[in-house]
């Protein structure tokens, strides 16, 4: 299962009750952080989430409100005694930005790793999941996410018997390990079924739309995108300013085959995003206005 939290909605500066943009996701005891807008750690701890498993920071860029709360966050890591490596992940100038920032917060006891983001699609293996990033397009280089989580197959017993699997391999295969018995080496594909449905998470704000998040967006059991404003003919002031309308998300949502759709990333001037809704619901039935600390647990198809 795959645990979300929106933990910041707000886009441009913070309002009573609104932190700016971050996201926190967690899967098998590993905390994925998407954006630190100000605000973050607060959030973190209204959602009583700790600040310790954060073993993955993403930025889709580096304006302000997606990355000023970074020197304060990673002092409270080092403050909650984490010694395990910390990965950041971002467009071109990651580590010369990340390094300006911590003029504040200059020692840690974790080192941090940088993977900068260079061509229009990256695919990483992390923590037993896949991060997918995937550029879009923003007055700034700037990047989505999806967070891909795999299924194995069944164990087919049948199947292990056919490729003369010995029994007492049988349950170290399923955990994934390699085995090796009497000379032959065994593999986990050799007594499973095929690969069952996932999880998909995929996350974008900051905007215009494309046909590249649609498709990577494609079968996600939960997009959020931003929706910085909700009126009706706000198209033209979210394209002059490089951000999508409650429509624009929406359509995106309907034309990927996604579950569900949640809408962050609001304008200082949308006081209550659930007024405009029905911009979104008229295209993509299935969406959310989100207010700061929404949580969900996706889970895996039942069988």
């Amino acid at each position: 299962m795959l645990e979300v939290t929106l933990l910041g909605t707000g886009g441009m500066m913070p309002l009573p009750g609104r932190f700016l943009t971050s996201c926190m996701t967690r899967f098998n005891g590993s905390g994925l952080l998407i954006d630190c807008g100000e605000g973050t750690q607060v959030a973190l701890r209204k959602s009583g989430l700790s600040c310790h498993d954060i073993d993955t920071i993403c930025f889709t860029h580096y304006h302000g409100d997606h990355i000023s709360g970074l020197p304060g966050l990673l002092l409270s890591i080092g403050n909650s005694e984490r010694t395990e490596p910390v990965t950041l992940i971002g467009p071109p100038g990651l580590e010369t930005v990340v390094n300006a920032l911590r003029i504040i917060a200059p020692e840690l006891p974790f080192e941090l790793n940088f993977i900068e983001l260079k061509e229009p699609v990256v695919s990483l293996e992390l923590h037993g999941y896949r991060l997918e990033a995937f550029k879009a397009r923003h007055n700034v280089t700037c990047y989505g996410y999806s967070q891909l989580i795999s299924r194995a197959g069944k164990f087919d017993p049948d199947k292990a018997k056919k490729n003369n699997v010995p029994m007492c391999c049988w349950s170290r295969l399923q955990k994934g390990q390699v085995v090796e018995y009497e000379g032959r080496t065994f593999t986990q594909d050799m007594i499973l079924g095929p690969e069952r449905k996932g999880l998909k998470l995929t996350y974008c704000t900051d905007s215009r739309p494309t046909k590249l998040i649609t498709e990577k967006a494609g079968g996600s059991d939960l997009f959020i995108c931003e929706g910085m404003y909700g009126e009706k003919g706000s198209e033209a002031k979210a394209k002059e300013h490089s951000h999508m309308n409650y429509a624009e998300a929406a359509t995106i949502a309907k034309n990927a085959g996604v579950k569900e759709l949640w809408l962050t990333h609001y304008s200082p001037s949308l006081v209550r995003p659930e007024e405009f809704i029905d911009s979104a619901r008229e295209i993509f039935p299935n969406t959310k206005t989100c207010k700061d600390g929404r949580t969900v647990t996706l889970h895996f198809e039942e069988e």
